[in-house]
C-alpha cells in the first residue's frame, strides 16, 4: 500500500468514527460541535484526496466522490444558515456514502468477506448496503422526529 493510500484510509476511516458520533448525537439530540468539525474535515478530504488516484475514466468512485462534495457543501451551508433538519440529513448522508464505500472496501480487500464477493459486484455486497442505507435513514428520521438537536 503506498504512503498515499494508507493516509487517505486513515483519513477515511478517522471521518466514518467521528461521523457515527455525530450521528448518534443527532438521535440524541446534543450537538457535538469538535466531532461535527472533524467529521465535515475528514469527509470532505476523503472525497477530495480520492480524486487523486490514478484516473481511469468514469467510475462509481468518482461520480460518489462529486456527490459527496455537493451534499457536504450542502451541509455546511444549512450549518451557517442554522437549518437543523437540513443539516441532519446531509451530514447522514455523507456518513451513509463513507460507509458505502467502506463496505465495498471491506469486500475487495479483507479475505473473509472477499470469499463471499470476490468481484464487489455480488448480491451480498448490495444487501449489505442495503441495510446501511436502511440504518442511516431510520437513524435521520428518528433524529428529525424527536426535534431535540439544536443547530444554533
Amino acid at each position: 500500500m503506498s504512503t498515499f493510500t494508507l493516509i487517505h484510509v486513515i483519513i477515511s476511516l478517522i471521518g466514518i468514527a467521528s461521523g457515527l458520533v455525530v450521528v448518534y448525537g443527532f438521535v440524541v439530540g446534543h450537538r457535538f460541535k469538535s466531532w461535527n468539525a472533524l467529521f465535515l474535515v475528514m469527509t470532505i478530504a476523503t472525497s477530495v484526496t480520492g480524486f487523486f488516484f490514478p484516473y481511469h475514466g468514469r467510475t462509481p468512485g468518482i461520480v460518489l466522490g462529486i456527490v459527496s462534495l455537493i451534499v457536504l457543501a450542502i451541509a455546511l451551508l444549512s450549518l451557517s444558515k442554522g437549518w437543523t433538519k437540513t443539516y441532519i440529513i446531509t451530514c447522514t448522508l455523507a456518513e451513509f456514502f463513507n460507509v458505502l464505500v467502506l463496505i465495498v472496501q471491506i469486500f475487495l480487500k479483507i479475505s473473509f468477506a472477499h470469499m463471499f464477493a470476490p468481484k464487489g459486484t455480488e448480491p451480498i455486497v448490495a444487501i449489505c448496503q442495503g441495510l446501511a442505507f436502511c440504518a442511516f435513514a431510520i437513524l435521520a428520521v428518528i433524529a428529525i422526529r424527536k426535534k431535540k438537536f439544536i443547530l444554533v
